[in-house]
């Protein structure tokens, strides 16, 4: 994993998910807003059911992560206020899981890409602000 530090300020992440450590593995830390986990379970393992209790939760700002299933991507990092931080390739079988800062992203090649992100979504007026 490489965190991207800048002023301080957990930017984003870019990891290689390791797709064979078997288990349950986090990518990301249990105070971010976006919580982004691998599953690599063997036939017949049995998640027990469930389901997850009701929590006030206050994410102040959505966090997003973005996994290259084909293709690549840039991704370019600015601060907020539209300071340049970092440019960054994410490759196939790559992710950047962004948690502060502004992010633009350019497609290298022909591309696939999953993104997930924390709602709900108030649409492009009121949930982002373009710099």
């Amino acid at each position: 994993m490489k965190k991207i530090i800048a002023d301080d300020i957990h930017i984003a992440s870019i990891v290689t998910p390791n797709l064979s450590s078997e288990g349950l593995s986090f990518l990301t830390d249990d105070e971010n807003f976006i919580q982004v986990g691998i599953w690599n379970y063997k036939k017949g393992k049995r998640l027990e059911t469930h389901f997850h209790n009701t929590f006030s939760r206050e994410a102040t700002k959505t966090n997003e992560s973005v996994y290259v299933v084909e293709g690549k991507i840039k991704c370019n990092l600015y601060f907020e206020n539209g300071d340049f931080i970092s440019s960054h390739i994410i490759n196939k079988g790559e992710m950047i899981i962004q948690f502060n800062g502004a992010h633009e992203y350019f497609i290298v090649e022909d591309s696939v890409v999953i993104e997930n992100k924390n709602g709900p979504y108030f649409g492009p007026e009121k949930d982002r602000t373009r710099i």
